[in-house]
């Protein structure tokens, strides 16, 4: 009998946790509906761009998704193997998100996050500091602390601005792409220093713009060159870094947005050699990115990846510059002759 009402009182235990987790993931998870171009209300170049738009957005909500209802964190690469490889970075990054709000939500020590980076989450540690900063977005600052608590690397923290900046520019398009609003009081990291924060978040404004852009490289720089000029570096580079990484262009429409960057385009190359090493590190390496890299790098995706792990600083510069900006602009350096546009 006693037995019977073990097994009896598990059961009802693991029903009851199963609802939990049903009812997180629902919570939590967006409609898709909300990564529709159409509700978006962003520019259509073509109905493939429109199917990559679209098809990065749902793959997001699906990593989102798993986090968010996952009794264990490794449960997610069971969920995400399925993905075909071109969308399953974006997967990764939903799923960073959602173990990012659940340790924010969930009483008890933040966990998740840190265990997610500890484990396979590391292959895609790029996409997933940038997936903390989408949670911070939907979520109160009392709660962020939480929410951060596996974003420790001192280097890569800056890319958690970068979420937070594309979220905005995709979610509030008016506001911070149309109306060009600046972030200039971001509370975090809490030693700053704050005025990077606010061009961090810039960098993923910019990708978030190639997005709105509908992919198109002159759409997108006409919106980048409606900022105020101080504003263009870090946009033009988060938008290079999206059309690497998330494709939609021929290499004549990368020239063309090369072209448009100008004194920016070292920038652009420099962003997609980080884009190029994000998809290697994670084993996601496609033919878009290794095109992208053949026309801002003039390099393979192998060798403009390499360039970014030979030149990660070692700390800040004697300015004070964050070693993340430090690392920018040595690897813009090393690719400024390449970025040259080509005749």
């Amino acid at each position: 009998m006693r037995q019977l009402d073990r097994r009896s009182s598990d059961e009802w235990e693991q029903q009851v946790a199963g609802t939990i987790y049903a009812l997180r993931r629902r919570v939590l998870t967006p409609d898709v509906k909300e990564t529709l171009v159409s509700t978006r209300g962003f520019h259509v170049k073509n109905p493939e761009s429109r199917t990559i738009l679209e098809t990065v957005g749902s793959s997001f909500l699906t990593g989102l998704s798993s986090a968010a209802g996952a009794r264990r964190v490794t449960d997610v690469d069971t969920d995400l193997a399925p993905l075909p490889t071109r969308f399953q970075g974006f997967a990764y990054e939903g799923a960073a998100m959602g173990f990012a709000l659940v340790d924010a939500l969930t009483p008890g020590t933040p966990r998740r996050s840190a265990e997610f980076l500890a484990g396979t989450g590391d292959r895609h540690v790029y996409m997933a500091y940038v997936g903390i900063g989408w949670a911070l977005a939907r979520l109160p600052k009392l709660l962020w602390r939480r929410a951060l608590a596996g974003a420790t690397d001192p280097l890569l923290r800056w890319l958690v601005h970068d979420g937070y900046g594309f979220h905005q520019a995709y979610f509030r398009t008016a506001e911070y792409v149309h109306g060009q609003r600046a972030v200039t009081d971001f509370p975090w990291p809490p030693e700053g220093p704050t005025a990077y924060a606010g061009r961090a978040i810039d960098q993923g404004i910019g990708r978030a713009t190639w997005f709105v852009a509908g992919c198109d490289p002159t759409v997108a720089a006409d919106l980048i060159d409606r900022f105020p000029a101080a504003r263009h570096e870090d946009l033009y580079s988060g938008a290079g870094l999206a059309a690497t990484y998330a494709g939609g262009c021929t290499a004549d429409e990368l020239r063309v947005f090369l072209a448009r960057a100008g004194e920016h385009a070292p920038f652009v190359a420099q962003a997609s050699a980080f884009a190029a090493q994000a998809r290697i590190r994670a084993g996601l390496l496609v033919p878009h990115t290794e095109l992208a890299t053949q026309v801002f790098c003039r390099a393979s995706a192998a060798d403009a990846g390499r360039v970014t792990d030979e030149l990660i600083p070692a700390g800040p510069d004697a300015s004070g510059r964050p070693a993340y900006e430090v690392w920018r602009r040595a690897v813009a350096a090393r690719f400024r002759a390449a970025a040259r546009v080509q005749p």
